[in-house]
């Protein structure tokens, strides 16, 4: 017999499909017998080819499957088995004297092995283990369709006036062909936005390029989005098409155009009258049918005062221009946004969290965001990856969240340069360089160095 003890221990797994596959009746029978009367569903088999054929008639979460099936092996169909049903899990049956077999099972994808004659109690433990493997998967799914379906920026969900005005907005201007400028604080989702109006456009199925002009050099800028010649200059070891062609039929976003040169700007204003270009080093006209969207945090028109950005180029990109209101400007927004966020980061955490705790929440409603909907994510991922329960609390927020104290404007607030200040100062401290500094406030460099310089920052 198989049993070599009883047990009146309660059997807690829930309900599994189940597939015994041994030669010999008995024991399948009997395994059979114990498995029904725990309330699981359970088919047999008395060979490896009818195992293979009942896997491939039914879906089992479970098989127990002995090594030795007469002239057959149940190490050569066990990854079988496991090439049509990667979820099974396969209890591998085993004498004694065959435990390195076993061994070898579980190398080659068993989930466990038991021995002959069964104890009972191995088997509700066996049980209760596969099930619980089982609870955790589907758990993972469903994480990983929560991820699938969640966006780390609610930004297209909106409580707020002028946001969803900003939205309609954007849906209409997305099916023409005109050229749209976003205006809003750096970390206020004009990238999210961009890419947005791409999607709902009849471009959508074509490429999007994203420039981001303060990154990069003046001379790199005009190679990268125009492309150069071989040998164009030094390092130019191979012919680059640029992004204007890459985009060609598509959509190209150039990030914070303010900090466009003077010397690209008549490049880029030929390119929007005449769909006309020339690459770096090669004076052959060429044309591209590409949609342009812009982004700024800066005030165009008084860099066109000034004379640091040309009129006739603004007005060229002005076409259609979308406002992004700033995150302290939405308040009825942040508690939508952030759990938003949170559900997005527990997904790719792979953790379950329920919510915030009530001081965490009344903190993230209570701060006016300097850093905007950059800021905001990335305080609900630390809080996210800092938690080690279902609940994000007040101490797993930025120290900036946790002390809303200091120096206040009169009506008992802290004033936005402070709120600014104390946000750059927290990145400098946590970023490994200036440029990453830069990067993750949404700055270029100089405007940083400006920045640590008004607040007396010398770190």
């Amino acid at each position: 017999m198989a049993w070599r003890e009883k047990t009146n221990r309660r059997i807690t797994a829930k309900m599994l499909n189940i597939l015994v596959i041994d030669d010999e009746a008995n024991i399948r029978k009997s395994l059979t017998l114990w498995l029904k009367s725990h309330g699981q569903q359970v088919r047999q088999a008395g060979s490896a080819r009818e195992g293979f054929a009942e896997n491939r008639l039914h879906k089992f979460d479970l098989a127990f499957l002995d090594l030795r099936l007469g002239p057959e092996s149940g190490l050569e169909l066990l990854p079988k088995l496991l090439a049509d049903s990667p979820w099974l899990k396969i209890v591998v049956m085993t004498a004694y004297s065959s435990v390195d077999t076993a061994v070898e099972a579980m190398k080659r994808g068993a989930f466990d092995y038991i021995e002959k004659p069964f104890a009972l109690e191995k088997l509700g433990l066996v049980l209760e283990k596969v099930e619980k493997a089982l609870c955790i998967e589907r758990r993972l799914d469903r994480l990983e369709e929560d991820l699938k379906s969640l966006r780390p920026d609610g930004v297209f969900v909106s409580s707020n006036l002028k946001m969803q005005r900003t939205l309609e907005m954007a849906r209409h201007v997305a099916a023409s062909e005109a050229a749209v400028l976003i205006r809003g604080e750096s970390g206020t989702g004009k990238t999210i936005l961009a890419k947005a109006i791409h999607g709902w456009s009849p471009r959508a199925a074509q490429p999007l390029g994203i420039v981001s002009c303060p990154t990069l050099q003046p001379e790199l800028l005009a190679s990268e989005l125009f492309g150069h010649a071989r040998g164009a200059f030094t390092g130019a070891v191979r012919e680059n098409p640029g992004r204007i062609a890459g985009c060609d039929h598509g959509t190209l976003f150039l990030d914070e155009i303010g900090d466009l040169t003077a010397s690209i700007q008549p490049q880029l204003l030929r390119f929007l009258q005449d769909h006309e270009y020339e690459r770096v080093g090669d004076p052959t006209p060429r044309q591209a049918d590409v949609r342009l969207i812009a982004a700024t945090n800066r005030n165009l028109e008084e860099a066109v005062k000034t004379g640091a950005f040309r009129e006739d180029l603004f007005y060229r990109l002005n076409v259609f221009q979308l406002e992004i209101p700033p995150l302290r400007e939405r308040p009825e927004d942040l508690e939508m946004l952030a759990e938003n966020m949170l559900r997005f980061f527990a997904a790719a955490n792979r953790k379950l969290i329920r919510g915030f705790s009530p001081e965490a929440s009344e903190a993230i409603k209570a701060y006016p965001w300097p850093g905007n909907l950059r800021e905001l994510r990335n305080a609900v991922e630390r809080g996210v990856i800092l938690t080690d329960s279902d609940t994000v609390l007040l101490h797993h927020l930025p120290d900036a969240l946790q002390h809303l104290k200091g120096e206040v404007s009169p009506n008992g607030r802290l004033t936005l340069e402070q709120l600014e200040e104390n946000y750059i100062r927290e990145v400098l401290t946590t970023s490994s360089s200036l440029v990453e500094a830069a990067s993750i406030l949404g700055i270029n460099q100089a405007t940083l160095w400006r920045k640590r310089k008004a607040y007396g920052i010398n770190n």
